[in-house]
């Protein structure tokens, strides 16, 4: 019989796939885009935006019980098949691509012991020692997650108390030491010569980041004791993560001037650490952002698995995506998953890329199905003539619709490049179905205008 997942382990589950390989280099990624006041407003648009998609979900949850397979389901029932397959294929795309991030920055951080200025051995994590060094632990979790959700989840609930204990000592020692004259100096940012407004769209890729994986509950709602756990879980999780991300970025930028700060080598969070408690606390951050980053890694490739799983049950992605172990771990959907971030891995060691590389581009493939959440829910407001969901919903896609204007031209060019090879899934999972999935003119309209704004956009992307 399949054990189901409590409160306390839907939290965790939440929180870790939050906060994970980010929160370490959050210090150094803030303040080179960013002023003091641009950060307090960027903190202060995403929190908001946060909490209405947060709320979004747990009334989703709440309305529609009926749809226990989290946020594809909301795009599929509100919008149709192939929305609801877009929204499951950027989610995927984007799980695939945090996940390759995590190990990357796991090995980047194992550098700060093992390399000096004459022998690099780990690199950024794209040496072809941190290649074997990522692909074992890639298959150790592979085989962890196939024992079981739950297994996994009770591991990831040790993990998310191990990785708050060097973030909590850090936010400490940083309150003490924090100098106000530091924090007020160039408080505008005039020095960097970007207006305040660019400084705030700049941060907004990045606070978005760290907090993909708020519907982490959701996505395994099947799997929940209770229906009623899932929003709770939800906002709990992410005003807890809020709180931590502010007090980590404003602490930061009170300890040295931005421009130092945004200099340093990531983690940023080490080096800062090694000023407040000397040699031992570059220890401490980089054993917690080991631990950290291996529980969201555990957290992502559990929700990574699940959603082309669900997916393919409902007949939008191929039905060898089904398959189920004994122990109810989504067996064929983890082994493909896992497949291409091993090739990830190896495109990562070929290319030379790092892990500010694969943030940008894994923010960007979730704009979409976060946005369809308060679609969705503004659906919902109508049906029902609710002007109090109606607000929520607003809210929600204000803040879907302003993530998709910040992140700017290109990223939203590379977005329609990456979801176009999604297409040709969709349409073979189409004709496969026992039940053949029968598109209307728009879209197939759609479709055409797909592949057809892909070109040019490739042709940008290159050139």
């Amino acid at each position: 019989m399949e054990k189901k997942l409590g409160l306390t382990s839907l939290t965790a589950l939440v929180l870790s796939s939050m906060v994970g390989a980010g929160v370490f280099s959050l210090p150094q990624n803030m303040a080179q885009v960013g002023s003091p006041v641009a950060l307090m407003i960027g903190w202060g648009i995403t929190g908001i935006g946060i909490l209405f998609l947060a709320t979004s979900l747990l009334l989703l949850s709440r309305l529609r019980p009926d749809l226990d397979s989290g946020i594809f389901t909301y795009a599929r029932e509100g919008f149709g098949e192939l929305v609801g397959f877009c929204s499951a294929w950027g989610y995927w795309f984007c799980a695939i691509i945090a996940n390759v991030s995590y190990l990357v920055i796991v090995f980047a951080a194992l550098s700060f012991f093992t390399d000096t200025d004459h022998s690099v051995i780990f690199g950024d994590g794209n040496t072809w020692q941190s290649l074997i060094g990522e692909s074992i632990l890639l298959w150790f979790v592979h085989w962890l997650v196939l024992r079981g959700v739950q297994t996994a989840a009770g591991v990831n609930l040790l993990a998310t108390m191990a990785k708050l204990l060097p973030l909590g000592i850090f936010i400490i020692l940083a309150t003490i030491a924090f100098k106000m004259d530091v924090f007020s100096f160039d408080f505008n940012g005039i020095e960097m010569g970007v207006p305040v407004w660019q400084q705030v769209k700049d941060t907004m890729l990045i606070t978005l980041w760290v907090f993909i994986g708020v519907e982490g509950a959701v996505v395994v709602s099947a799997r929940a004791r209770k229906r009623k756990d899932i929003g709770i879980a939800t906002i709990l999780a992410v005003i807890s993560a809020l709180g931590l991300y502010v007090l980590l970025t404003l602490l930061s930028l009170g300890l040295v001037s931005r421009p130092e700060l945004a200099a340093m080598r990531n983690p940023s969070m080490a080096t800062l650490m090694v000023g407040l408690m000397g040699s031992s606390g570059q220890i401490v951050i980089i054993t917690g952002l080991i631990i950290s980053v291996c529980g969201a890694y555990l957290s992502w490739t559990i929700m990574a698995a699940e959603v082309p799983f669900i997916a393919s049950l409902h007949g939008s992605f191929p039905k060898v995506f089904k398959k189920q172990n004994s122990k109810k771990a989504p067996e064929s959907s983890l082994w493909i998953t896992n497949g291409a971030i091993q090739l990830s891995l190896i495109l990562i060691w070929l290319s030379g890329s790092n892990y500010n590389t694969l943030l940008s581009i894994a923010s960007e493939m979730i704009l979409v199905p976060y946005l369809l959440v308060g679609a969705f829910l503004m659906k919902v407001a109508f049906q029902r003539s609710s002007r109090a969901l109606l607000a929520v919903a607003l809210g929600a896609c204000v803040y879907g619709l302003w993530l998709l204007y910040a992140s700017g031209l290109m990223n939203l060019l590379l977005s329609v490049v990456l979801y176009v090879p999604g297409l040709l899934v969709f349409l073979y999972a189409c004709k496969q179905g026992q039940e053949k999935i029968h598109l209307n003119i728009i879209e197939r309209l759609a479709i055409v205008i797909l592949f057809l704004i892909a070109i040019p956009s490739m042709w940008l992307l290159i050139y």
